[in-house]
């Protein structure tokens, strides 16, 4: 070959390329020492939300002034997906999520675009709102929290050292930032007795105005003379909750103390704001992030010391408590996957060193660190962590890298064995194999490449997968032009006389056998093709999945109640779930977030937002079995002891979140009607014994108590309907007069009714207003008191009113499944919805069709760069042809592997089907490009056929073997098990195909008739 031999050369500059090998190595070393290490690969979280508040506005004006206005504007987001949102009264909260394909680098400027975009309508929302507020940090991962509790301290004294505690981490490095779980805002309560205060025929504005006007920060002046200026300072501000009681006001002439007429106490916020609680015990939690780029391990080192420094400074009875420890996680993680590396790199060795000899074998043993050098060295430029994908291409890329070292140095012992000196052997392997090896490592790649430019959330998850896997290839073909050669001229030994040539009896059997199956062509392709169709029916029995669960140990508990419930019924729940793992001796420990979900410790988690009637714990077990029996138990319980609580038991996901593994969204633009759609989709689901725990989003409207007031009564006697929210509010909620300062904090003082009168509608009726006359008058006799219904939520999509069914699989079920078997009768309903009305699949079903539409879309760009790369080496439509034929063949394997296995085809198992074409596709194009060789040198093309499956035969099951040998250590993982299944086998078949039926194929393609030649007398 006249073109250069990269081979030749290196032999011919051992000096230079031995230096650059050492350079790799060091390199490598360097690289692997400082690779960062986390759980998951980072992926963008592309969900902004937006809140505003309108304090008193019922969930009808909140949605139409507030909501509604906010989701117009944003419907002109650039890249947006869906709005979805939630109105409680005078709260609007709404998400916006932006498509799957939305480039990671512009989500930035997008949140930038939906801030002004709000701020242009903010002159258009109605006066009293607060806010909106934005959060585009929705998708910040807190790896590190700690729990502290205190016995015999006030919240606000274990408050402030947790804060000083805060203070002291955020100087770490790699600290990004730092949340406080739990806390809750001071508030001093001025408490009266409507009743009382009528009898005494006092107004409360006068107390509330008294209050403010003392307390006031007001300037007095500045006292300048010739030599200096001094400010005049007034004495009265409030310091103490005995400041306040001693404040004097006067009422129809008389002189009233705070004192004599109400309670004045301090404590938490009441109602009480989002609750946090560590083993069953109220507490305050940090939450700690990394920064971007950081080192999770390091940054538990770190962390972990300084706790023990602060621990020690900390007074008896504060506890800090270590809740979530992802440093942890990812250590234990990482060295799994890094002895699985080690087992697979074991088992590669120890084929090499089985099939190809002592001396050959050594050859490729050492080429497997060069190219991991290398693969070490580019992460690190590409800023890859080890982390559970990357780990885990390293094992895939391990069983294909070995191919370049192997068929090099086979065809080099194959020359040395006929009298070649080692020179000669290995410019010949380069010249022989070295384009045939370039165009099956590049049509590798191009079968990896759907996972890298498959524009969704899980294609941003797995693209490590895409970007190690090519690297290690190229990395692997340069490896076996350059370096191998070079180890071979080392170490190989030329044998002392030449081989005669002869097969060995397998071989020869392997020839009569391929000769057989050649004769009997049209019997090789009819079995061949009927397996396909066997194969195809199959894939209807392999379960469907997104990405399995967790193998982490912890377990996620959902409660919710009615969606009017106060925060204090559901931390009166979650008090009975902490009741049920106390003394669990399969629980570890466990934190428990109450009117909130837990804080994303883990980038996958599903947040959830502050809601009163919702709580959720995360309960860390001891191992994945007692994972099982601590889930069976809690789902027990909370269907026996729990009436009225939506309850969930679930071990943390693996891939994008999801949430409910199957839902159904009804939305149109009645609410009622959409309520009463719901019904049905649930009666549907709940009929299908494959799914179970069905419930709702949201769907009963709860009680509210209606004033109606008498306008013309009310005008008479100088009233307003605002008077009497305000004179209402006052009593129940209480109205914030002003504000005390305490250190740091602002602490509000907040003037009320008693609890007593608190806690009963009746006290309404009986309510003092008072008049501007000075006298006061119940309300009854201005205003009827009644009962009304309202919906204390509504949650919307697109802006329409939507209620999602959602529900849980039965064990052993897989979403896809159920949400298959329900299809006919989801359908079927569907059909017959009015106008404006839909049923629309959501959960992992939804999300699973969205990663595989985009991964579909990468599709023809990889069968571009395949049939390209085919044509440049083949230049031959009818071997293009021949050798595409082989590529589907190898779903027989697949579908047979995971039925034995009772594997799913999940998500990453489908990027594996089709990164395996690839694999098949390079092993025809060897066969096929040493067939025409045979062919060129002179033999007749049945000959050549039998000979150059005969010669490829070795090294395609050699390398085949490396491949599904060293999948085995992946193969008993959640994440990967799937996927190795189906290469382990889908290439074994694949491997038997393409030296079996490639060449029957072959020779019925061109109809090459068997001729009398000693190659066929032998084969026969």
């Amino acid at each position: 070959m006249n073109s250069l031999n990269l081979s030749d050369w290196a032999i011919r500059h051992r000096a230079l390329v031995t230096y650059f090998m050492l350079l790799v190595v060091i390199a490598g070393i360097w690289s692997y020492l400082r690779l960062g290490q986390s759980e998951d690969p980072d992926f963008t979280v592309k969900t902004m939300v937006v809140q505003a508040a309108w304090p008193g506005a019922t969930v009808g004006d909140t949605l139409e002034q507030i909501t509604d206005r906010i989701e117009s504007k944003l419907q002109e987001t650039p890249s947006l997906d869906y709005l979805k949102s939630y109105t409680t009264p005078g709260q609007a909260t709404v998400f916006v999520y932006l498509k799957d394909s939305t480039p990671p680098a512009e989500v930035p400027d997008i949140w930038y675009q939906v801030r002004k975009k709000v701020g242009d309508i903010r002159n258009t929302l109605p006066q009293g709102v607060v806010g909106p507020g934005f959060n585009d940090e929705f998708g910040d991962t807190f790896g590190i929290v700690y729990g502290f509790t205190a016995d015999g301290f006030t919240h606000r004294e274990l408050r402030d050292r947790v804060v000083e505690v805060r203070k002291q981490l955020l100087q770490l490095s790699d600290v990004s930032k730092i949340d406080i779980l739990g806390a809750q805002d001071e508030r001093v309560y001025v408490e009266f007795s409507t009743e009382k205060l009528a009898g005494l025929g006092l107004d409360r504005s006068a107390l509330i105005a008294a209050l403010q006007a003392q307390n006031a920060v007001t300037p007095a002046g500045v006292v300048q003379t010739g030599d200096e200026k001094m400010l005049v300072r007034i004495s009265g501000a409030f310091e103490s909750e005995q400041d306040i009681l001693a404040v004097n006001f006067v009422a129809d002439g008389r002189t009233i103390r705070l004192a004599d007429i109400g309670r004045v106490t301090r404590g938490p916020a009441d109602p009480a704001q989002p609750i946090f609680r560590v083993n069953g015990q109220d507490g305050i939690g940090i939450a700690i992030a990394m920064r971007t780029g950081g080192d999770i391990r390091a940054l538990g080192r770190n962390v972990a010391q300084a706790m023990r420094e602060i621990a020690a400074t900390l007074p008896v009875g504060i506890e800090p408590t270590l809740v979530a420890d992802q440093p942890a996680t990812v250590e234990h993680a990482v060295d799994e996957f890094l002895k699985a590396l080690w087992e697979a790199i074991a088992i590669v060795l120890v084929v090499s060193l089985v099939s190809l000899g002592a001396r050959a074998g050594a050859v490729v043993a050492v080429s497997i660190p060069l190219v991991l050098a290398v693969v070490f060295a580019s992460m690190l430029a590409l800023d890859i962590g080890f982390q559970r994908i990357s780990l885990g291409a390293l094992i895939i890329a391990l069983g294909l890298l070995v191919d370049d070292a192997m068929i090099t140095i086979e065809a080099m012992v194959t020359r040395l064995e006929r009298g070649d000196d080692k020179t000669q052997a290995a410019a010949f392997a380069y010249s022989s194999t070295a384009y045939p090896r370039l165009t099956g490592t590049l049509v590798t790649i191009a079968g990896f490449v759907p996972i890298g430019f498959a524009a969704s959330a899980a294609g941003e998850y797995t693209f490590t997968i895409f970007a190690v896997v090519a690297i290690a290839l190229i990395a692997s073909w340069i490896g076996a032009a350059l370096f191998a050669p070079l180890l071979g001229v080392w170490m190989l030994k030329k044998p002392e006389t030449a081989h005669s040539g002869e097969p060995g009896r397998f071989m020869r059997a392997f020839r009569r056998f391929l000769a057989g199956a050649m004769r009997a062509r049209w019997v090789t392709i009819g079995v061949t093709l009927a397996l396909f169709v066997a194969a195809l029916y199959g894939t209807r029995l392999v379960p469907q999945q997104f990405f399995p669960s967790s193998d982490r140990p912890e377990l996620l508990v959902d409660i919710q109640l009615r969606e009017n419930a106060s925060i204090d019924a559901t931390q009166d729940a979650s008090a009975r779930l902490d009741t049920l793992l106390e003394g669990d001796e399969d629980v570890a420990r466990w934190s428990t977030y109450v009117g909130q979900g837990a804080v994303r410790f883990y980038l996958p988690l599903n947040v959830q937002l502050p809601n009163d009637f919702f709580a959720q714990a995360v309960v860390v077990t001891k191992g994945l079995d007692e994972r099982e029996r601590v889930k069976a138990r809690l789902e027990s319980a909370l269907a026996n002891d729990f009436p009225g609580v939506v309850g969930r038991v679930y071990p943390l996901e693996l891939g994008p979140p999801v949430g409910w593994p199957l839902q159904y969204r009804v939305s149109g633009p009645e609410p009622e009607q959409v309520r009463a759609i719901a019904f049905q989709v649930a009666e549907v689901v709940a009929n299908d014994p494959r799914a179970r725990n069905v419930n709702y989003n949201w769907i009963e409207p709860a009680r509210t108590v209606r004033v109606r007031v008498d306008q013309d009564k009310a005008r008479q006697l100088g009233l307003s309907s605002q008077a009497l929210a305000e004179a209402v509010n006052a009593a129940m909620s209480g109205i914030t007069a002003t504000q005390l300062r305490s250190g740091i904090y602002l602490v509000d003082v907040l003037v009320r009714a008693s609890s007593e009168q608190r806690m009963s509608p009746a006290t309404i009726r009986t309510l003092q207003v008072p008049l501007p006359n000075g006298q006061n008058v119940p309300l009854s006799q201005i205003a009827s008191i009644d009962y009304g219904l309202e919906h204390p939520i509504v949650w919307r999509r697109d802006r329409k009113p939507t209620v999602t069914v959602q529900a849980d699989v039965a064990p052993g079920t897989q979403a896809a499944t159920a949400a298959q078997a329900l299809a006919p009768r989801i359908d079927a309903l569907a059909e017959h919805l009015p106008p404006g009305y839909r049923i629309a699949v959501g959960g992992s079903v939804e999300e699973s069709t969205k990663a595989q539409v985009s991964v579909a879309l990468a599709v023809p760009l990889m069968l571009v760069l395949t049939f390209t790369v085919l044509m440049i080496q083949l230049q031959s439509f009818n071997s293009l042809l021949l050798v595409l034929s082989v590529a589907p063949l190898g779903l027989i394997g697949v579908v047979a592997a995971l039925l034995l296995s009772g594997k799913p085809l999940g998500f990453v198992a489908i990027l594996g089907v089709l990164a395996l074409t690839g694999m098949i596709i390079r092993n025809s194009v060897i066969l096929i490009d040493q067939i025409e060789k045979e062919k060129a040198q002179g033999l007749n093309p049945w000959d050549a056929v039998i000979e150059a499956t005969a010669k490829r035969f070795r090294p395609i099951l050699l390398t085949a073997s490396a491949a599904i040998l060293g999948m085995i250590p992946i193969a008993p993982t959640v994440f990967w098990g799937p996927m190795a299944y189906a290469i382990m086998g889908g290439l074994a078949v694949a491997t038997v195909l393409t030296l079996v039926f490639l060449p029957a194929l072959y020779v019925a393609w061109f109809r090459i008739q068997p001729e009398a030649s000693a190659s066929a007398a032998a084969a026969a």
